[in-house]
């Protein structure tokens, strides 16, 4: 034990290069990456160069005019996203407002945060930069916080404070999705594909594909194997990484579509999810209504669409 305790690196990673790494995985461009967080293109190749140089692996393939992960990259993009997140989310709640801007603390579970919240809250900014937002993730019920918030979104009308001001919100529905370079090996043409997968859930949703499969009156049968996760996110991670099939919400998927990381598999059978809601906490500020207002702004939007983002 004492020899394996030595021969442990004594130095953290670079934390700021982790942060430049998982904006260039996110984006899967460098160019954007760098847009993002307002420096140089070179800037970003150097902090990616450090920390494969630090991790003494390669994190990404460089390829004409585009970049892709690695299998090593994928596995650490797939850690250090949600850690990440989770640190900004904790310093963000600390962190006292800057002089002048007012904080609104908004309260919601962690893949609405990391999968919906998180990737459109620059809009948010861009659109009121006297107002700090403070992304809280919880998964218990409004009513059951113990810590203060501002506004909250969850699905349903259930646990709720008879107090708060709850309004409708996001019209969802759920999908199979799979990495496009899983379904090149292994086409899904109909239902009865799904044998040949292996299928993805999380652990706060172990009914969902039993569920599906009830709703469209599929076939029950054996898949080619099953994977458990904590959580929806790290369920749809893994389906970004091309462990298997994952049933997820349209509303957490917009990004991972259009980057192409996952793509949609059976498209028409998409299954109606209960709607989510977002609540005002009585005596809400102004600050905490135009939250709400750009909620709003985002429903309208996906009506336009028509379709959930």
């Amino acid at each position: 034990m004492r020899e394996k305790i030595a021969r442990m690196p004594s130095r953290e990673p670079p934390l700021n290069a982790v942060r430049v790494f998982v904006a260039a995985g996110r984006q899967l461009s460098f160019t954007r990456a760098a847009a993002e967080l307002h420096v140089t293109h070179g800037a970003v190749s150097r902090q990616i160069r450090s920390l494969e140089k630090f991790l003494g692996v390669a994190l990404f393939e460089r390829r004409i005019r585009q970049v892709a992960l690695t299998a090593e990259g994928q596995q650490f993009y797939a850690e250090v996203e949600p850690a990440l997140a989770q640190i900004n989310a904790a310093a963000r709640a600390l962190a006292r407002p800057a002089a002048g801007r007012a904080a609104v603390r908004i309260n919601v579970r962690p893949s609405f945060a990391l999968r919906w919240l998180i990737p459109r809250l620059p809009d948010f900014v861009e659109r009121y930069p006297d107002i700090e937002p403070q992304v809280v993730t919880s998964t218990r019920p409004p009513g059951q916080e113990a810590e203060g918030f501002d506004v909250a979104v969850r699905r349903g009308l259930e646990g709720w404070h008879p107090a708060m001001q709850v309004h409708p919100f996001l019209e969802d529905e759920v999908l199979v999705v799979g990495a496009p370079a899983l379904f090149a090996m292994q086409p899904l043409e109909d239902v009865r594909g799904l044998a040949s997968h292996v299928l993805l859930s999380a652990k706060t949703r172990k009914s969902d594909w039993d569920d599906w499969r009830r709703h469209f009156g599929a076939p029950r049968a054996r898949p080619a194997g099953r994977l458990q996760f904590d959580h929806l996110h790290f369920v749809m991670q893994a389906a970004v990484d091309g462990l298997g099939l994952a049933l997820a919400p349209a509303s957490l998927l917009a990004h991972d579509l259009e980057s192409k990381r996952l793509q949609a598999g059976l498209p028409e059978m998409r299954m109606p999810l209960t709607r989510y809601y977002y609540g005002l906490a009585p005596g809400a500020s102004p600050e905490a209504r135009c939250v709400t207002e750009w909620f709003e702004e985002m429903r309208r939007a996906q009506r336009r669409a028509g379709s959930v983002d």
